[in-house]
């Protein structure tokens, strides 16, 4: 078999799954995508090692070993994430990645630019504190 067939393949797969991670607004479709993307790097690994394979008598098979590698780290990576999926999910109720955008609690801004509301309040409160002493 050429190695044209499998990278292309490969290719084909990666760009899905890119498609999937940029356009998704589900975690778990994302998190399915990314899945997709290591899946076709692992298929290049296998290729391109038969392929080098059939070049030297001694191999170590090194694309084999990396690619076990990878669906071990990929498992961990898929437990984990579905982990944090599912406690976000109980939390706030929606998966959706638009909205999960919003996690900070309500009353903190992270704006900088908006430092009018907190100088008059920094202002008042030692005039506050004064009085309550008084």
């Amino acid at each position: 078999m050429h190695l044209a067939y499998p990278a292309v393949l490969s290719a084909l797969l990666f760009c899905t799954g890119l498609y999937g991670v940029l356009a998704r607004r589900n975690a778990i479709l994302v998190l399915m995508s990314v899945e997709l993307m290591l899946n076709a790097v692992n298929l290049n690994l296998v290729a391109f090692d038969v392929w080098l394979s059939k070049t030297a008598r001694d191999t170590l098979h090194s694309g084999q070993a990396l690619t076990l590698f990878t669906i071990a780290i990929a498992a961990a990576e898929i437990g984990i994430g579905l982990a944090i999926v599912l406690a976000v999910h109980r939390n706030r109720g929606t998966a959706d990645i638009d909205r999960l955008r919003d996690t900070a609690e309500p009353g903190d801004d992270d704006d900088p630019d908006d430092d009018s509301d907190h100088s008059e309040s920094a202002r008042s409160e030692p005039a506050e504190k004064a009085e309550a002493t008084a």
